[in-house]
């Protein structure tokens, strides 16, 4: 499914792009696809986003590419229940209803089109006033970020792709990561042991995001991932015929 360019054969990532990238592409609407790629804090979901987008739009797609990181809610709001509260972090760190209203539900039934890609500047501590912008009726939505599966969200994805990773890879990356502008390895390993890691648990709990995906990515090797894709979503039929 993946082309060759000269002798040179593609890696195992590669060819799995391609192969998630044609399925996101081949799937029938009359609207904009919304394509959410979940997963833990550091599993590579950015990375993912963007190399999907890429494949996308080197297929000739309209690809609208953002984070939940734009969708922000202010430090005093964030941190309200403490710097290392798990709760915190999953209940209070996002304006759910500002990307349900500026950039899914424009983008989903009923919607007419105009969307904005962020409503929070994150370095600031400021909201943001973005001109809107009109989407192409073909046009492929890729957003990443944490428990973009919860239930105030979970309505507004055509496609949900989880990335999965080990706690143990995930943390090690985002330490790397984040140290430097945390304040140190051992400050950011304490801050994922008290707020990143027990906020996904919280979410697992809650919502089994990797039961609910259409894909599964896993990510622990970047050079050997593997696909899985859920036998009755909306991207199996499309894998069937390939």
């Amino acid at each position: 499914m993946s082309a060759v360019v000269g002798d040179e054969t593609p890696s195992l990532r590669a060819t799995l792009l391609n192969d998630l990238a044609v399925m996101i592409a081949n799937v029938e609407s009359a609207r904009p696809i919304r394509v959410a790629v979940d997963g833990r804090t550091a599993s590579g979901k950015t990375t993912l986003a963007n190399e999907l987008a890429s494949c996308l739009a080197a297929k000739g797609r309209d690809v609208i590419r953002t984070s939940i990181d734009g969708f922000h809610r202010p430090r005093a709001e964030r941190y309200a229940r403490g710097r290392h509260s798990a709760e915190g972090y999953y209940y209070d760190a996002r304006d759910l209803p500002a990307i349900n209203a500026l950039l899914l539900s424009p983008l989903g039934p009923g919607g007419d089109g105009w969307y904005r890609t962020a409503s929070f500047d994150l370095d600031s501590d400021q909201p943001v006033e973005q001109d809107l912008q009109i989407a192409a009726a073909d046009a492929i939505l890729i957003v990443d970020g944490t428990f973009l599966q919860r239930p105030e969200l979970r309505d507004g994805w055509d496609l949900a792709i989880f990335v999965e990773t080990s706690e143990h890879v995930s943390e090690q990356r985002g330490i790397d990561r984040d140290a430097g502008h945390l304040g140190g390895a051992e400050v950011t390993r304490q801050l994922y042991a008290d707020r990143y890691r027990p906020a996904f648990d919280l979410y697992q709990r809650l919502c089994a995001p990797a039961s609910a995906a259409d894909a599964i990515f896993n990510n622990d090797n970047f050079e050997q991932p593997a696909l899985r894709v859920r036998g009755d979503g909306r991207l199996s039929a499309v894998s069937r015929s390939l």
